[in-house]
């Protein structure tokens, strides 16, 4: 895929927390922004689908606990 350069001004602190990040993921800045404008272009939807995933194995026992194992996929009395 061919590149294009961009040129953008942000401030210094914006900038440092660019650079922070990227290093901390392991990435050029240049990669990390081009990450986080992917994502903002349309995978965030993606994003939440998998955050809710996770949130949903881990409280899989609290819910386990109160709506009971054997009950998967149905609809609680007096919740219809």
């Amino acid at each position: 895929m061919a590149k294009t350069q961009l040129n953008v001004r942000v401030d210094e602190g914006t900038a440092q927390a660019a650079r922070e990040r990227a290093t901390a993921r392991g990435m050029s800045v240049n990669r990390y922004i081009e990450e986080l404008v992917r994502q903002d272009a349309g995978e965030v939807g993606h994003t939440f689908v998998e955050a809710a995933a996770d949130f949903m194995k881990q409280y899989e026992s609290v819910f386990a606990d109160e709506f009971g194992a054997d009950r998967e996929g149905t609809v609680p009395e007096g919740r219809r």
